[in-house]
């Protein structure tokens, strides 16, 4: 349980630093940042896997890179679902979820 409230926190703190960096993302405040990586972690069990496995075949044709798009579709339904998170375009998205894969990438390493 103290994994998934550390990997949650992770992620919220992950969402609260991102806007700093991507215009047209937006947050307001602990709460929403908070909603949004559980919803965000919702989304990337449950929703992403089907996702994966049906554009696999653009996958490999663009070498991996649709991958990207996948992270910033997913970014915009957490977006859709959580009151408080928006994002104004599709290149806010593909870019925040660059950076918020980062992000998290690099606290996670620091808090382990």
């Amino acid at each position: 349980m103290t994994g998934f409230l550390t990997r949650l926190l992770i992620n919220a703190l992950a969402f609260l630093i991102t806007p700093f960096f991507i215009p047209g993302f937006y947050l307001e405040g602990v709460s929403a940042a908070i909603f949004a990586a559980l919803v965000w972690g919702m989304i990337n069990t449950l929703i992403r896997p089907l996702f994966s496995f049906f554009t696999f075949p653009l996958q490999i044709l663009s070498l991996g890179i649709f991958t990207l798009v996948i992270n910033a579709l997913m970014l915009v339904l957490t977006a859709t679902l959580v009151p408080g998170f928006s994002i104004l375009s599709f290149s806010s998205a593909f870019f925040g979820a660059i950076i918020l894969s980062f992000v998290s990438m690099v606290l996670t390493h620091l808090f382990k």
